[in-house]
């Protein structure tokens, strides 16, 4: 599987949304000091993310980004494509022709560990994950370290 820094960051990204806009809206520039992915960089990933419609936005004093739905409803591996990211282990990415036009030894091996791969991935929802007690450690510990912008401008 080739995820890259590109799933692995959207994917952190929708997480800390999920995790701490339920106190607003939630700007890039929030998320980029608490997950260290540079600002740019989460602006190309969430215009991807809204065309999937995986998140809204709105403008203004106060404005950000929020879930597009319920974190239930949105699974790790809709994140993933939504950024064009490939969740494949074959060499050939699925054309069967990964040893000089032909399909190689191993063809169904990596094509079965895809299908494994894409129904957990599906099978994980951002609730699933903002349930788990590591993941609010980690995100209590992120929130002391860049709090959010909201909480203060509400003042």
């Amino acid at each position: 599987m080739r995820l890259t820094t590109k799933g692995r960051y959207a994917v952190t990204a929708m997480l800390d949304l999920a995790l701490f806009s339920k106190h607003g809206p939630i700007s890039l520039a929030d998320i980029s000091a608490r997950q260290s992915i540079s600002l740019s960089y989460l602006e190309q990933l969430f215009a991807k993310l809204r065309r999937a419609q995986l998140v809204c936005s709105s403008r203004g004093p106060g404005g950000g980004y929020r879930l597009g739905r319920e974190p239930v409803l949105i699974s790790v591996a809709q994140v993933v494509e939504a950024v064009d990211e490939s969740m494949d282990a074959t060499r050939c990415e699925g054309g069967h022709n990964c040893q000089d036009g032909e399909i190689c030894l191993t063809h169904a091996l990596w094509q079965d560990l895809n299908k494994h791969i894409y129904q957990y991935l599906s099978s994980v929802s951002l609730q699933e994950l903002i349930g788990r007690q590591e993941i609010h450690r980690i995100g209590l510990r992120q929130l002391q370290a860049v709090p959010l912008i909201i909480a203060s401008e509400s003042k």
